[in-house]
């Protein structure tokens, strides 16, 4: 289970995502064919699962990958696809925003608090499942810790500022408070 930091660039990050997430629209007929042309099958149907605040977020943080890195289009879907496991929590901006507090102030979460805190692992178990690339999987999976060894730093950089994380070092942990 994750847990978040008191960090004050961490809260403002929170808070900012917060925003964004209850003002998104859904995407429009251009976007549908940006999705489309980096996710296709199994992992387009993931992406489409995905509440519009995700989606929204999700497409942003794709278009920042490809535009940093041309061409990496790898970095692109992995940016694309990385909350994939939130949908499973069912939770909109408000149960969301709880569930992060649970996880600020350390209690016990309920189930879909737990499922939403959870969702990097969840949503990298559906993609490896989906036949995602190695790099996709991995940056869900690991997209709230520490850089694993299969993403090179330089990639890791241009995914996390992509996730709006670049207020973050390459190797902190936004959950486990220790990086204060």
């Amino acid at each position: 289970m994750t847990k978040h930091s008191w960090r004050s660039r961490h809260l403002l990050h929170l808070a900012r995502r917060a925003w964004d997430s209850s003002r998104a629209r859904p995407l429009g007929p251009r976007e549908e064919s940006e999705v489309a042309g980096l996710a296709d099958g199994r992992l387009a149907e993931l992406f489409w699962a995905q509440p519009v605040m995700d989606q929204r977020h999700a497409l942003e943080a794709a278009r920042y990958a490809l535009a940093t890195a041309p061409g990496r289009r790898d970095l692109a879907r992995a940016s694309l696809l990385h909350d994939c496991g939130k949908r499973h929590s069912r939770l909109g901006v408000t149960g969301r925003t709880l569930a992060t507090l649970s996880s600020l102030l350390r209690i016990s979460p309920p189930q879909r608090w737990a499922a939403y805190l959870d969702h990097a692992r969840i949503g990298a178990d559906e993609l490896a499942a989906a036949g995602a690339e190695p790099m996709v999987v991995e940056f869900a999976r690991h997209q709230d810790d520490e850089r694993p060894d299969q993403i090179a730093l330089e990639d890791w950089l241009v995914l996390k500022a992509a996730d709006g994380e670049s207020h973050r070092g390459p190797v902190d942990n936004q959950y486990d408070g220790s990086h204060q």
